[in-house]
């Protein structure tokens, strides 16, 4: 912050040029933003809500209460906040508490039944320093300033009369964009990494004699054919898109789940089911996921639209077909899968070509070598 106050005192002696003082109402409103966030806010977690949890810890009280998973290195970055200057440390230690934020709100959600952690938040939120913020108000003020900064700096660049002053902030504010950008990468990346973790637990993979009603298999055989795990099969995927179709089977509509990965695409059928629920939602309640057939390798999937006037006359609006070839290009396997709009179906087909044409330009680039699970045979083969 202090490479704000020089900016800032060397500009007074200009405060006789007009366009001087929107330059220092840019810096100033920075600046006061700067300590209402760290007084009014950081100080107020710390000092209130960590402080009282830290104390009723030593008194044998919600013991079991992890403080971290609520608010991660909330110490740390009032550490160095305090230091009043714009380092990388202060980019790293935003980003580390914005990593823990989603973990944090679940892990608030899931105290909320507890009277004793009720009593506890209740008694600090009413504390005269949280000004009618509540907790929840309180965990998102770093994630709320990081993303701030760059426009509070672009703001004063804007108006800089000298070129190193402009150069210096603009630098900054790359820094901090850098910043941004690798933390929604992150972001994405653990929760893609949380929810394939969630789903791993909640597929069901059946075995052949069930899938395939013809493979009669005399029960006392049954253990020779029992294959490996496919619990790992998904664990080191991207999960690229996934939601709630209709298929048809034996003549009827029935309701199914699909999960396009960045190498293959899983077919199941959801029991328990609820409509309209997110697949967060369905993993919460327990739901689990019955794999239809087998992954359709998407070297190995081929996808037709079906026109309005074929939909209309067959009664299946909304409809597109994946086909599942074999490494003969034989067809093994084919599904009629309706979408809820011809918009969505839209964005079904477009995420579904998007990733066969990734996966393909991969191998084109770099083929995947066989290594147990994570190895797909190609279809080229």
């Amino acid at each position: 912050m202090c490479v704000f106050l020089s900016f800032f005192s060397s500009q007074v002696s200009v405060a006789s040029y007009p366009q001087s003082f929107k330059r220092q109402e840019t810096i100033w409103e920075l600046f006061t933003s700067e300590c209402v966030y760290f007084l009014d806010q950081l100080m107020v977690l710390k000092e209130v809500f960590l402080a009282t949890l830290t104390n009723l810890h030593t008194r044998n009280c919600l013991t079991d209460i992890d403080s971290w998973r609520l608010f991660a290195n909330l110490n740390e970055l009032c550490l160095v906040r305090c230091n009043k200057t714009f380092q990388d440390s202060i980019c790293h230690c935003l980003q580390k508490y914005c990593l823990n934020y989603s973990t944090a709100l679940l892990y608030l959600d899931s105290l909320k039944p507890r009277e004793d952690f009720g009593s506890y938040v209740k008694w600090c939120e009413r504390n005269e320093q949280c000004r009618r913020l509540q907790l929840r108000d309180l965990l998102v003020a770093p994630l709320q300033r990081l993303t701030r900064y760059p426009l509070l700096l672009r703001n004063i660049a804007k108006r800089c009369l000298s070129e190193v002053d402009s150069c210096g902030l603009q630098s900054i504010t790359d820094q901090v964009d850098t910043s941004i950008c690798d933390l929604e990468g992150k972001v994405k990346w653990l929760d893609n990494y949380q929810k394939v973790k969630q789903l791993r637990d909640a597929l069901v993979w059946l075995p052949v004699w069930e899938r395939d009603k013809r493979a009669f298999i005399p029960e006392n055989l049954k253990h020779l054919l029992k294959a490996v795990t496919l619990e790992n099969l998904i664990s080191h995927r991207s999960l690229l898109h996934e939601g709630k179709l209709v298929a048809t089977e034996n003549a009827k509509l029935i309701d199914v789940y699909l999960f396009l990965f960045d190498e293959f695409l899983l077919i199941t059928k959801i029991k328990r089911n609820k409509k309209n629920l997110e697949l967060d939602q369905l993993l919460k309640e327990g739901s689990t996921f019955t794999v239809v057939d087998q992954p359709v390798s998407l070297d190995r999937l081929k996808l037709k639209n079906i026109d309005q006037l074929n939909a209309s006359t067959s009664g299946l609006p909304h409809s597109f077909i994946i086909m599942h070839q074999n490494r003969y290009q034989q067809c093994i396997g084919a599904f009629i899968l309706q979408a809820a709009s011809e918009s969505a179906k839209r964005v079904w087909m477009s995420k579904i070509e998007g990733a066969v044409m990734a996966l393909l330009k991969s191998d084109s680039e770099q083929p995947r070598v066989k290594s147990c699970s994570l190895w797909l045979e190609s279809s080229q083969i």
